[in-house]
């Protein structure tokens, strides 16, 4: 089984867990297989800035989940490539899972809310303990062992505006530590946007070197991160 994947993917949403055949049971079909190494393969790219390599894989893992007929499968592996967009505060709404919606279980439907943000107390009962405890405390989530649980749940929180200076720190830690270049730059110009409007202009300027040593080195996307 893949740890990348179980990072992203909760123990209460583990589709692509079952798709990769964890459990000692007969040999999932090729497409399972096929569909979990594709959306490895795409998060590991997408979390290093390769977004030709990224846009492929998931290309082809959607034409695998397809071959089944299920939208349910297929929402949830959308919810997947969100997962990884807002541990990057790269989302935008997550339109291809809402296109799905309809035919998304409560679960998908819960944890779709918790990334954006939203999520309801009837939500919170439908998530992992781990993410039901950091969509209400952003204390827990530097408790997540997971590194990127850990990231999608600072992302989480950032959007639903209670991420603290503790948690920004936290996910650029944790951005920094695995290497992943698109999320720790997202993260780096979160806190000086943050440290500026603070009037923290010594620690800003720090951030900046840093985000200008990782886009010398690395493969940065484009754009900005989101105000916080």
């Amino acid at each position: 089984m893949s740890r990348t994947t179980a990072r992203i993917w909760p123990s209460a949403l583990a589709v692509l867990l079952a798709l990769a055949g964890c459990a000692a049971k007969p040999v999932p079909p090729d497409w399972q297989r096929s569909a979990h190494d594709a959306a490895e393969r795409a998060t590991q790219a997408y979390l290093k800035g390769d977004d030709r390599v990224a846009r492929q894989e998931w290309r082809n893992a959607r034409a695998e989940v397809a071959r089944t007929g299920s939208p349910a499968l297929l929402a949830r592996l959308e919810l997947m490539r969100c997962a990884a967009e807002v541990a990057s505060l790269d989302g935008d709404g997550c339109p291809a899972f809402e296109a799905l919606r309809a035919d998304a279980e409560a679960p998908e439907r819960a944890y779709a809310a918790y990334l954006a943000g939203r999520a309801s107390a009837a939500d919170r009962t439908l998530l992992p303990p781990a993410q039901r405890s950091a969509a209400t405390d952003p204390a827990a989530i530097a408790a997540i062992q997971d590194p990127l649980a850990r990231l999608v749940a600072a992302g989480a929180a950032l959007q639903a505006g209670r991420a603290t200076p503790e948690v920004l720190v936290s996910a650029t830690d944790t951005a920094s530590a695995q290497g992943w270049s698109r999320p720790l730059l997202a993260w780096l110009q979160a806190r000086a946007q943050r440290a500026r409007v603070l009037g923290d202009e010594a620690l800003a300027q720090a951030l900046e070197r840093r985000i200008a040593l990782v886009r010398s080195h690395g493969k940065p996307p484009a754009g900005t991160a989101p105000q916080s």
